[in-house]
Parts: C-alpha cells; structure tokens; sequence
C-alpha cells in the first residue's frame, strides 16, 4: 500500500509523520528529500531552492523521485499536491509520478490558514514564503482541485484531515485509523 500525505507548507505533514511512524508499519519518505538528493548535483542547497528552478527542471526531479519512491513497498510519502512557484501552481503528483506511485490513497491535511502563518513564522529551518492568510486559503483550495484530479485517474481514496493547533495528536490518530481501515 502507498499513502500520499499531503498538505500546503506550514500544514503540519512532517508533525503528523513523525506520530504516525511511531504506530504505523510503513516506511515514511519525503518526497522532497529525494528530489534534493537528486537536485544537489545541479548545485541546489536546500528544498526551499527546488520550487524557484526553471519548471522543466523540477519536473525531471518529480519524474527521478517518483520512479525512486514507486519503487518501494508500504509506503506513506510526505508531499505536495501542488507547489506554488512564481510561474504558478505546479501539480506535486503530475500523471507520469502517480503512475511510477500508483498511490491507493491521497490524504490532504488542512488547517486554519491564521494557524499556518504563525507555525510558518516560528519555523526558522526554512525559507518560505511570505503568503498571506488569502494565499494560504487559495493553495489549500488548489489543493483539493488537484486531489480530486489525481483520485480520478488513480482510483485512490482522497481523505482531509484537519490539523488545528495544539491537536496533532488527534491528527495523527484519525490518519493511524484511515491506514487501519484502508
């Protein structure tokens, strides 16, 4: 089985990993950490760098991560499902990674786009961008489109988990219960 856990940056996805990892059987992977490894030989310093190359370049990293990930045997993959970049919004699982994934199902975790905006703040391991609580609503809402597109021509099951603040752990067990029942 091959999970797809997605979600805007700031979202909690790696918060909610790390819980998960802890009950679950599968192996956690993110997808991001695989594109960088393959990104570091173009001279790419960090994750953050990897939405402002050229978009063909990126998409060759998706397509090597992909195949990479596709690979591999219960699996949960910490994502994007869509990556906004200054030439606009860039599908995190174009057609050619669902098909190296074949994912069975795509989980969305959303929170208050206010609550985003601090976590994004306080997180100094990064470098994000300074989106506004309307821009967070707007790549959350982009992010549906994008599941319900990916669902279509998969068959996976889409599931929305909420992450407010101070509830990861009720986070984390509504996904634990989701790949118990899935």
């Amino acid at each position: 089985m091959r999970i797809v856990v997605t979600g805007v940056p700031g979202v909690g996805k790696s918060t909610i990993m790390e819980g998960v990892a802890k009950e679950a059987k599968y192996r956690i992977v993110n997808f991001g950490d695989i594109m960088l490894e393959k990104a570091r030989d173009i001279g790419v310093r960090n994750r953050d760098e990897i939405r402002k190359l050229p978009v063909e370049r990126q998409r060759d990293l998706q397509r090597l991560a992909g195949e990479e990930i596709g690979r591999m045997d219960n699996v949960i993959v910490d994502t994007h499902m869509s990556i906004k970049t200054p030439a606009g919004f860039l599908p995190g699982l174009p057609e050619w990674v669902l098909r190296a994934l074949r994912p069975s199902m795509l989980v969305l975790v959303e929170a208050n786009p206010s609550s985003i905006v601090g976590r994004r703040r306080k997180d100094s391991t990064r470098y994000r961008d300074s989106d506004t609580e309307a821009d967070i609503e707007m790549h959350q809402e982009m992010n549906r489109f994008f599941a319900a597109s990916c669902a279509t021509l998969t068959g996976a099951t889409v599931v929305i988990i909420r992450n407010e603040e101070g509830k990861v752990n009720e986070a984390v067990e509504v996904l634990l219960g989701m790949i118990k029942n899935g």
